[in-house]
């Protein structure tokens, strides 16, 4: 491996340099980070100069494909660099500039594959592909132009459309522009996971079969999603074949339809925070949260890193997960969980009553905050129909039910009385109301930790405990001596 063009030295120097910043983060994804000491020798090399201090970053606070900024601020870094793969989502504080992986791949392979299923489509076809082949497709459109000068009258090849990386340097951004369609509304100028296209004038997705170079990774997932409606295929580079079939990759919209609907039921719902460093992601945690007071349901804002079955575990009163974060770790295989994880357009569909799918799929929350319309809707008053318990329902509101006291603990003692609950001599439940709030959840729950007894001031007598090895306590090799 050429250590000096895979990472780009030369470029990443040059860029230090020119912008004169002196205190930069190199941040590497784990599959990278063998290779980090090299780089950074070969960086302090280029550079010449010892005003400016190069920091490594590792196991980042959230996924490897943002820009861990929280990492950063620890070290007061000026700017990142970023190596591995990306989701090119925009930064809210510090510039960064992105080295793209460079996967091998068979060129002419890859065209030959690429003409053959052009030949046979009767569609036009536009070609994505993961950032880590960028660095190919020149030399792909390159061998494809010459195997198609010797064909005539091939109608898709005629009309083939390249995707071209947004950019590979990114500067803090005030605002947020929307990630799926770049400009105005009537524009047909697109833009996912970093690639950018401008389809022909009278042209829409629907009229164009998808190419994919690349792997089955989270960047072809939110293709499939959001291009749901569109014939795809995908080459991929390391077996060196081209996949006709992705029914498995679209039962994830299946399955993301039925969380949407167990999200309907739920009462309280916790919110995700996937990212610190993603521009809007504080607005969209806002917006969140609004929208689930609206539907008369309790929300609790979680800060933990890396969500795991271990961690959400800890808040068994949460009865769904929104998971705000960039488009390529908002899916999350919510299996192992006791509560389903969905993403923020998914909650809109859930919580906005009224609101129907229409087949549409929008994984970039820039996207919601830009679309979410500034009237807010009336939530109807009428009992819906809940395919998850087969019956109507009707949803609980906060608004008339919770009372809003200044002294926070006297709000905790009203809303656990509310939680109390009537028992006959036998303590089996006569009534039960549903919990509202996590103090309610705690007071309804049987086991409320050890039991003291108030009453009783006398102190109890201590008690020697057991002593020895698991495997073997000392009273237990004792009693076997006895036998």
């Amino acid at each position: 491996m050429d250590l000096e063009i895979n990472y780009e030295i030369a470029r990443v120097a040059e860029f230090i340099l020119s912008h004169s910043f002196t205190r930069v983060a190199l941040q590497f994804p784990d599959e990278l980070l063998k290779d980090s000491m090299r780089v950074v020798k070969s960086l302090r090399k280029e550079i010449n100069s010892s005003a400016v201090k190069l920091y490594v970053m590792a196991d980042t606070t959230y996924g490897s494909c943002c820009v861990d900024e929280v990492g950063a601020a620890h070290v007061n870094a000026e700017c990142v660099v970023h190596y591995g793969h990306t989701c090119l989502s925009p930064t809210s504080k510090l510039p960064a500039l992105f080295i793209f992986e460079k996967a091998s791949i068979s060129t002419s392979n890859c065209a030959s594959k690429l003409l053959d299923y052009g030949v046979k489509s009767d569609k036009p076809i536009l070609v994505l592909f993961g950032l880590e082949y960028a660095h190919a497709i020149p030399d792909i459109k390159k061998n494809l132009a010459s195997s198609v000068s010797t064909i005539v009258g091939s109608t898709s090849m005629s009309n083939l459309l390249y995707a071209d990386v947004i950019c590979s340097f990114i500067s803090p951004s005030e605002t947020c522009q929307p990630a799926s369609q770049v400009g105005p509304v009537d524009s047909q100028n697109y833009s996912i996971g970093g690639l950018t296209w401008r389809l022909p004038e009278g042209r829409k997705m629907e009229d164009y079969s998808l190419f994919w170079i690349g792997s089955d990774n989270p960047a072809f997932s939110n293709v499939v999603l959001t291009f749901n409606s569109c014939e795809i295929v995908r080459y991929d580079a390391a077996e060196d074949c081209l996949m006709t079939d992705i029914s498995q990759q679209k039962k994830i919209l299946r399955r993301r339809y039925y969380l949407v609907e167990k999200a309907k039921d739920a009462n309280m719902i916790g919110i995700l925070v996937g990212t610190l460093g993603a521009a809007g992601y504080l607005h969209m945690i806002h917006q969140m949260r609004d929208l689930i007071t609206k539907a008369g349901k309790k929300s609790y804002t979680f800060v933990m890193g890396r969500p795991n079955p271990a961690k959400l575990a800890n808040f068994p009163e949460c009865d769904v997960f929104i998971n705000v974060s960039c488009p390529q770790t908002a899916l999350l295989d919510s299996k192992e969980f006791l509560a389903p994880i969905i993403t923020p357009f998914e909650a809109m569909l859930a919580l906005e009553r009224g609101s129907q799918w229409t087949g549409a799929y929008v994984m970039e929350f820039r996207d919601l905050i830009a679309s979410t319309p500034s009237i807010p809707r009336e939530q109807s008053e009428e009992a819906r129909f809940s395919f998850i318990q087969g019956g109507y329902i009707e949803d609980l509101d906060l608004q008339d039910t919770e009372e809003v006291e200044k002294d926070e603990i006297l709000a905790l003692v009203n809303t656990t009385e509310k939680a109390l609950q009537v028992r006959d001599d036998n303590t089996q439940h006569l009534t039960k109301s549903e919990a509202k709030s996590g103090a309610e959840f705690f007071a309804s729950r049987s086991y409320h930790g050890l039991d003291i007894n108030s009453t009783d001031s006398v102190p109890g007598n201590f008690l020697t405990g057991r002593s020895g090895k698991a495997s073997g306590y000392t009273h237990e090799k004792t009693e076997k001596s006895h036998l």
